[in-house]
């Protein structure tokens, strides 16, 4: 049975975020993954998104 479970490498040990179900010995194969990158994420605006009369941000800023 394969599981997954994600985990952080720091200073050398690995840190797992959970403990594997019913293995209490077994093989591993360690990914590293890309560091992510803090995305700015584009806010769009559509047409009643807002409740009430106000259909804008203006009056707020």
């Amino acid at each position: 049975m394969l599981q997954s479970i994600e985990g952080v490498y720091k200073n050398g040990n690995i840190q797992l975020s959970e403990l594997p179900s019913d293995v209490s010995e077994s093989r591993v194969i360690v990914t590293f993954l890309e560091p992510e990158k803090s995305q700015i994420q584009k806010q769009i605006m559509r047409f009643g998104m807002f409740s009430g009369h106000e259909q804008s941000i203006e009056k707020t800023l």
